[in-house]
């Protein structure tokens, strides 16, 4: 007894407080034993890796319990919304890992949510409202002040269905009445004084066309949505715990509206099949949302920097959207480890940025493709090698996955080094190449840098061509070759073939840790140096097969991915991380 309730004990430790509430349901009975999720985004913008967290645990939470998730799209705002955000979401999703069962749209229930609300006139518990949007905020009252009730409140039934009718028509005005749910104007929870739950927009639906001019509001369409698909658990952030009470309510009444029409023969037309009689309703359950330093979620604001060119697009890599994190060369595994490592919780928490990169960091170490680049080139000539000769070294894909394989790199009398990588007056502890001092070029040779005649310089004093010697004995992979030195072991490219690409670096997208509180335009905020471009950086030309998507690390610099922009005639990478985290030094 004592060993199972270990197990039992240890098998809470290792799922998340949701999962342990949806667990427990399942073992109660409750919804006949069924589990079902939905991932509700409305497409407005692309998802960020804020959706992602729901993501994992809406699609996650049904894979481990052996449920279905669905996808719904909350697309109740003609304003904001397309097809183009529909199918980035999708295909975001799809890249994450995750499939969903059904797709379904709060469009498809836009009649059913019609005929909620004419109901709930008739019974007296909707009204129309012709004050402007300015009053109806105003006579709301505060969170410790009860509203006044709208001079519009008691109007007679007829004349309310009479203008909701009327706007659903083309001449309509927008912001000339909205419905309002009549529930109570002294309820310390301000969404129950009298919610707007329909408004006139006049502008197309990317599904529904101009078939409608009076939409749902979001709190009347979720709920109603997540009942007449069956959703068992809905799974949310902590800013719906006020909202939670009002979903019910909603629900509560269309539950009554539903035994109506099926006492009236009616509700074959009006409640989908998707609903079992045993249907227990959807448990809400809140999460906190993801935050990062250095970065903003808000979606307006994210919109804002595209809309106004502050970034290059949605997928621009310093974005915090999935599809800009996958073109920088994040995998879809960091992320969800990343999540999986900050965990959910009840209590809002700001996560540092480098946790992130840290994830991405060790995904990326198992699978990237060791590769060799020069990023601010010098010339090395090895004054000693044989004019005209090449060979052929051994380079290994992945030290950590011995399936990868290998390639060759050719070696010749002239390469490209790092400028980095040399000084002319060295201190005692620099351990690269200087005059007098031995360094190991990776998979070649020990070299030494001429004393007498270290190097070349421009007009400008500026390096341009470093001399040094080879030691023909130490070869790698032959005997001899691991003759002991202090140098450190450089990465080189052959000047003979090597290709030249465009290499952009970059940085924190804000140049403050938390620019989602401070009271400054966010625009204000912005670090200038969050891109740094590189057009004279030569790579080895193994480069030229890879493609948007492939993992890469350029030896001693960090890990990058080719650029959706790259051609094989215009080789463009995109710094995903660095090797190690230089952030905070």
């Amino acid at each position: 007894m004592v060993e199972n309730n270990m197990a039992t004990n240890e098998e809470k430790k290792s799922l998340s407080f949701v999962e342990q509430f949806v667990k427990e349901d399942l073992e109660a009975g409750k919804n006949g034993g069924r589990l079902q999720t939905r991932f509700p985004p409305e497409p407005n913008g692309y998802i960020h890796i804020g959706h992602a967290k729901a993501i994992c645990m809406d699609f996650g939470a049904a894979e481990k319990f052996g449920g279905t998730c669905n996808l719904r799209f909350d697309d109740t705002n003609p304003t904001k919304e397309n097809t183009e955000y529909v199918e980035n979401i999708m295909s975001d999703i799809k890249w994450l890992g995750f499939h969903w069962e059904n797709v379904y749209y709060a469009s498809d229930y836009f009649q059913h949510l019609w005929d909620f609300a004419v109901w709930l006139i008739k019974k007296g518990l909707a009204y129309v409202d012709e004050q402007t949007s300015e009053q109806i905020a105003e006579q709301k009252g505060t969170p410790t002040q009860p509203g006044r009730p709208s001079p519009f409140r008691d109007r007679p039934v007829e004349e309310n269905l009479r203008l909701f009718n009327q706007m659903n028509t083309p001449e309509a005005v927008e912001g000339s009445m909205v419905l309002r749910a009549k529930l109570d104007m002294a309820n310390p929870n301000m969404h129950f004084r009298d919610p707007i739950i329909y408004r006139i927009i006049q502008i197309p639906h990317h599904r529904t066309g101009t078939k409608w001019h009076c939409y749902p509001m979001y709190d009347f369409a979720h709920g109603q949505s997540d009942y007449f698909e069956g959703v068992t658990h809905s799974i949310c952030t902590l800013e719906f715990v006020p909202h939670r009470p009002l979903y019910d309510k909603f629900v509560d009444l269309l539950r009554e509206f539903i035994s109506e029409q099926k006492a009236e023969g009616k509700a074959g037309d009006f409640n989908p099949d998707i609903v079992a009689d045993s249907y227990d309703g959807t448990r809400q359950i809140e999460f906190n949302r993801l935050n990062l330093t250095y970065t903003v979620m808000s979606k307006r604001k994210l919109k804002a920097l595209v809309d106004e060119q502050l970034v290059n697009g949605w997928d621009d890599p310093r974005m915090p959207t999935v599809c800009g994190m996958r073109r920088r060369g994040y995998s879809s595994q960091s992320i969800r480890n990343f999540i999986d490592s900050i965990g959910y919780t009840k209590f809002d928490a700001l996560n540092d940025y480098a946790l992130l990169e840290a994830s991405v960091r060790d995904d990326l170490n198992r699978k990237a493709t060791r590769v060799s680049a020069v990023l601010d080139p010098i010339r090395l000539v090895l004054t000693n090698y044989p004019e005209g000769q090449t060979e052929q070294m051994v380079a290994v894909n992945n030290p950590e996955c011995e399936a990868d394989g290998t390639h060759t790199i050719t070696f010749s009398r002239e390469l490209w080094i790092e400028r980095d990588d040399f000084m002319e007056v060295a201190e005692k502890k620099f351990q690269r190449l200087a005059p007098g001092k031995e360094v190991r070029l990776k998979n070649a040779y020990i070299i030494k840098c001429d004393e007498n005649h270290p190097c070349d310089k421009d007009s400008e004093g500026r390096v341009t061509t470093v001399y040094a010697t080879y030691d023909p004995e130490t070869r790698s992979g032959l005997p001899g070759a691991d003759r002991k030195i202090k140098g450190k072991t450089l990465h080189w490219v052959n000047c003979q073939d090597a290709v030249k690409a465009e290499v952009r670096l970059y940085d924190r997208l804000f140049s403050i840790e938390n620019p989602g509180a401070d009271e400054r335009d966010f625009r204000e905020l912005l670090n200038p140096d969050s891109l740094r471009v590189l057009d004279n950086c030569y790579v080895e030309p193994f480069l030229k097969e890879k493609q948007a998507g492939d993992f890469l690390q350029f030896q001693r610099i960090g890990y990058f991915t080719p650029d959706l922009d790259s051609t094989p005639d215009r080789l463009v990478f995109n710094k995903t991380v660095g090797l190690k985290d230089t952030w905070k030094k």
